[in-house]
């Protein structure tokens, strides 16, 4: 079955291991064949790899890309087992990424990657900033009278 993909002007798209960028205008493509592809917007670069969602992110991009669980594995069960230890939370959402891996469903695995990237953001933004809090002995203003 063909993949039919509407670029918008500008717009890059990975097709195994070529970037096609697109003209000023949109344009539509039908593509056949088995070669990874990634649209821009799932495209993660490495400087914007900042946390250790993204890293694992990346890491299964790669993984899709070079076709091989091969490409990122020592870094990626580094990255799982950090994520493991500093967000239980996201065990559920690891299994579900170690899954589509190991039945070779690198598109999905990426796909779940995404949720991983969201629970951590939800998990960062509703942490309290550290120094901010009431101290056991008093107040955030300073000791207890």
């Amino acid at each position: 079955m063909s993949l039919k993909v509407e670029l918008k002007p500008g717009e890059r798209l990975v097709i195994g291991s070529c970037v096609i960028t697109n003209s000023d205008q949109r344009t539509r493509l039908t593509i056949d064949g088995k070669l990874p592809i990634l649209r821009e917007k799932d495209i993660l670069r490495p400087e914007q790899a900042d946390s250790t969602a993204k890293l694992i992110y990346l890491a299964v991009q790669l993984m899709y890309l070079e076709g091989s669980f091969q490409a990122s594995r020592t870094e990626y069960f580094s990255l799982v087992n950090a994520m493991a230890l500093t967000l239980p939370k996201s065990i559920p959402i690891l299994d579900e990424i170690n899954n589509e891996i190991l039945t070779n469903n690198l598109y999905k695995a990426l796909k779940a990657s995404k949720k991983l990237i969201q629970l951590e953001k939800e998990h960062s933004e509703n942490a309290e900033p550290s120094g901010t809090g009431v101290s056991a002995v008093g107040t955030a203003d300073g000791p207890a009278a």
